[in-house]
């Protein structure tokens, strides 16, 4: 073998352990980052999957490059503002199947515009902020949950224009409309507005207190009225009741001598 042979074939050798050694250093890296209780791949980008992983709150050493999150079957109750606000890729975040009670304005800081699918079904949420999915331009799941139907809630979903079927899949537990517990709220928008129902209500106890205060005015005078007519009558019984004045003899011998 002559000296260029020689040479190649350890250049060779040590392309591929330097190849060996430059992947092994990556998925070291790549496991050293995932987050503990979670199972980390990937396939068309970063996988992260905390499924069933008895967690209470979503953790915060989350990889920026992670496009799959998978938190769903878990025990978490919140979400922190602004927690995905570096996922800068992140196009599927499953958060079903938790004790979320609440979404905030700032939940999805960060993540709203890229998000493909938000999945939030089976949690205990009854209230988002109005504008939690303002900038979210994908597909959300929040089907059964214990929602509250109001005038916030109804703008939330008028909002989501692209998300017809989600607005039909939400169940009213309570309402500001009794009757319609129980109920689609996609039904009830189309039955009342509960926003203007919400200023009819504001606009009848105004007028209310209004009237209210006008009768006791009106009361007030009616009385005082009254009341001055009694301390008149009383004055003139009074001094209807006072002796008249009787004139002497003398008095009037006077008088007439004047005269």
């Amino acid at each position: 073998m002559n000296l260029v042979d020689l040479w190649l074939t350890r250049s060779l050798s040590m392309c591929l352990l330097l190849q060996s050694f430059v992947l092994m250093i990556l998925c070291f890296h790549s496991a050293s980052m995932c987050p503990k209780g979670c199972i980390c791949s990937h396939t068309g980008g970063l996988n992260v999957s905390c499924s069933n992983a008895n967690l209470k709150e979503i953790p915060r050493d989350i990889p920026p490059e992670t496009v799959l999150l998978y938190l769903d079957s878990n025990q978490i109750t919140s979400i922190p503002n602004e927690i995905f606000k570096d996922l800068h890729q992140l196009k599927v975040l499953n958060l079903s199947k938790n004790g979320i009670e609440f979404i905030d304005e700032h939940s999805f800081k960060g993540v709203a515009e890229t998000l493909q699918t938000l999945d939030l079904s089976d949690n205990q949420i009854k209230s988002v902020h109005k504008n939690a999915f303002s900038n979210l331009k994908g597909r959300a799941r929040i089907a059964n949950n214990p929602w509250h139907c109001d005038c916030t809630l109804q703008q939330v979903l008028r909002s989501m224009s692209s998300n017809h079927e989600t607005a039909s899949n939400v169940i009213c537990k309570t309402s500001v409309l009794d009757e319609h517990a129980g109920r689609a709220f996609f039904t009830n928008a189309n039955d009342a507005d509960l926003c203007n129902l919400h200023k009819k209500t504001t606009d009848y106890a105004m007028l209310v207190t209004m009237f209210g205060w006008f009768t006791m005015v009106i009361s007030y005078v009616v009385y005082y009225v009254r009341q001055n007519q009694e301390d008149a009558r009383r004055h003139l019984e009074y001094l209807k009741s006072l002796p008249s004045r009787q004139k002497k003899p003398d008095e009037a011998d006077d008088i007439s001598t004047v005269v």
